[in-house]
Parts: structure tokens; sequence; C-alpha cells
């Protein structure tokens, strides 16, 4: 471990990797501070998906789409372990709020804003297929739609992207927990806690990856940066007995229109999620009881004789923008704000899509240039091979 680097990433979820693997690309050196292990909050506890969010049409956003499916290719092509392609089935009853042709209009654009490539297809399954769809209930069923989107182990691709910044000379400190950072003209100095030690190091920029704890890591640093008004939102998501042969099902909650998913999980199944606004302490979060019931009621409108036995269960939080709004409709995109624009020494990452992470780091680069020496660059994250460590 030198005492300068140019970047110091605090959290090691899958941006504080991506970060960190990105910039190493560039030539940086780099240093990633990650207090307790790789993807132990909201990266282990997403619903795994590598999307372009289909949803997100309703609420017109046509560029998140856009760059999130062309992510979705890319990590199809150079993780193809990780990253799978799997089908999705939307069935529609009587009481389906989205009526067919609406859907078949947003399979429409979401296929023409993925270019109209390989991934994009979708089609209306016979009724004589209904039967091979898991046990879906198919009395009263007026069509079921089938597309394409991606899932992933989201823990085991963030340990791949560190690994991946890693093999190009990023370091990794874990567990470390950032005490302090303070800016000055010549950088940032920097305090941490490694295994117990308190250790210090310098950086010409910080980048504040620390999720659900982002804000609390900028008011470590002086003079502190500016934020930027956010809800932490939790999802709990429930594995259930037995496994999933047709794929996956977008379902729409009939308590309140939401999307639900059903997903396969090795020989279990996975279903989520809940949205609600979340106070307190991040580490503190946990499944309410309301919400297992919320979900478990979805599962049995949709599969009313498939079992309902929970094998496990957990809860994890993504930063949204405050919104009166519900948390379902809040914008996912990502916010970056810096503390200086001609001169950054600080990046903080708020909210962040699991599909978005490698376009995310790739945006952060950019503006550290502003800062950073001229290194040559060694690699391409568009074309990186990531393999499962």
């Amino acid at each position: 471990m030198t005492d300068h680097y140019d970047v110091v990433v605090v959290g090691g979820g899958i941006h504080g990797t991506g970060v960190a693997q990105a910039a190493a690309c560039h030539g940086y050196s780099v240093l990633l501070l990650e207090k307790t292990a790789l993807a132990a909050g909201t990266s282990s506890r997403s619903s795994k998906l590598i999307h372009g969010g289909l949803r997100y049409l309703e609420g017109l956003d046509f560029g998140l789409v856009r760059e999130s499916l062309s992510e979705r290719e890319i990590l199809l092509k150079i993780a193809p372990d990780l990253v799978r392609l799997q089908p999705f089935h939307i069935p529609v009853y009587p009481e389906t709020s989205r009526r067919p042709l609406v859907i078949r209009a947003g399979l429409t654009l979401y296929a023409l804003l993925a270019g109209l490539d390989r991934t994009s297809r979708f089609r209306t399954l016979d009724r004589n297929q209904w039967g091979s769809l898991d046990g879906l209930d198919t009395n009263r069923l007026q069509s079921v739609f089938q597309y394409h989107d991606a899932q992933t182990n989201d823990a085991v691709l963030t340990r791949a992207v560190m690994q991946s910044a890693i093999d190009f000379g990023a370091e990794l400190s874990c567990p470390s927990e950032f005490i302090a950072a303070t800016i000055d003209q010549q950088g940032v100095d920097i305090l941490f806690r490694e295994t117990g030690i308190e250790k210090s190091c310098s950086a010409s920029v910080v980048i504040n990856a620390g999720g659900p704890w982002v804000n609390e890591i900028a008011d470590r640093i002086t003079p502190k940066p500016a934020g930027v008004d956010v809800d932490l939102v939790q999802g709990t998501h429930l594995i259930l007995e037995g496994s999933l042969s047709a794929g996956c099902y977008y379902m729409e909650a009939p308590q309140d229109q939401r999307a639900i998913f059903l997903l396969p999980w090795g020989q279990q199944s996975m279903l989520g999620t809940t949205e609600h606004v979340f106070k307190g302490d991040p580490a503190t979060v946990s499944v309410l009881a309301e919400e297992e019931s919320y979900l478990l009621d979805v599962m049995s409108r949709y599969f009313p004789e498939r079992p309902q036995q929970v094998v496990s269960k957990f809860a994890g939080l993504r930063v949204l923008p405050a919104s009166g709004n519900t948390a379902f409709k809040a914008s996912r995109e990502t916010q970056l704000p810096i503390d200086n624009p001609q001169l950054p020494r600080t990046v903080a990452i708020f909210g962040g899509k699991l599909t978005g992470y490698r376009a995310t780091a790739e945006k952060i680069v950019k503006i550290l240039q502003r800062t950073l020496p001229e290194r040559k660059r060694r690699a391409d994250t568009a074309e990186l091979p990531l393999r499962p460590v």
C-alpha cells in the first residue's frame, strides 16, 4: 500500500467496484475501502436483474432504458458465465390494469430501444403453451406475453468486477472503515481504520460509493460536499421452495398495480420486491411481516397451487430521489454531485441501477479527468471479460 493514490473509493458495492475497475483500466492508481465485505449491502440484496427497465417506459425514462439495454447487451457478451438471458412472462387477466394493447406497445418500444437485436424479440404464447408455465393460474387468463431480459448473481458479479480492478493494479482494503477526509488545494487527506489499526493516505479524488450510507460518508468529509435529498427505499425478497422451469414472471400486484417478479433461483424461486421509505440505521434493515404477507398474497393470486414455504428472506435499501410520489414512481436516474466543477475532489453516487454500474463508472472517470493527470489507458471495460471468482 502506497501513501498516495489517484483515486480512493469508499464502498465495495457494485458501483464502488465498478469505479475502481474503470479507473484502474484508465491507468490510475486506485484504493478501495470497504467496511465489512464486498457486496455486503444493497449489492447482494437486489432483484438480481440485468434489464432495461420495461416499466420505466411509463415514466418516459427513454434515455435510461436505452442505456440500460445497451449495458445489458455488453454484460451478456463480456460476462456470459455471470449474466444469462431469461424469458419473462407477463400474464394478463380481466382485472390487469395494463391491457394487451398497452403491453404490446411497450414491448415494441422496448425492442426499438434495444436496437431490434437478438434479445429484443417478444411474442404472445399460444393457449396450448399455458400449461407449461410453472402452475400459473389459467382461470380467466386472457393472454401471456413473452420477452427477454437477463439475470445475475449480484454479489458474484460485484466480486468479479473487483477482481478485474485488482488485475489492473487497484488495491482493496477490507475490512476498512472510512473515518474522515479533508480537502485542500493539493488533494484529499484520508483517515481510515484497517482491521482495527488507524491508517492514513492521500488521494487526488475521493469517490463516495456508500450506497445507503452515502450521506453519512459525506458528513465525514471537510469541507462537506453538497448532497442530494434522498429516500432510502426498502425492498424485500422471499426465497421460496420449488424451482421454475419456464423462466421468469412479471406480475401486477392486485393490491396496488406494482410490478412483482417471480424468478428462478437455483432449485428454488425468488419473489420480490416491495417498496416503502425506510427510516433509521441502514444496518438494521429487516423484512417486515406486512411485506412478506403482501408478496405471498401476490403469489397466491398468480400461482395458487405452488408451494409458499419461505426458505429465506432478505431486505435491501435503494437510494432514490426524495419525492412526494410513491417510491414505485420515483426516478431511477443516477445523480453524481461533485464538489468543484472545475477541479473535482469528491464525487458521490446517489442511486444507480445494477445494470448500469459500468456506464456510471465510465461517466465518473470522465469527470475525474478534469483533476487527474493524463495516463495511458490499459483496457476498455466494455470489452474486458468478467469471470466468477
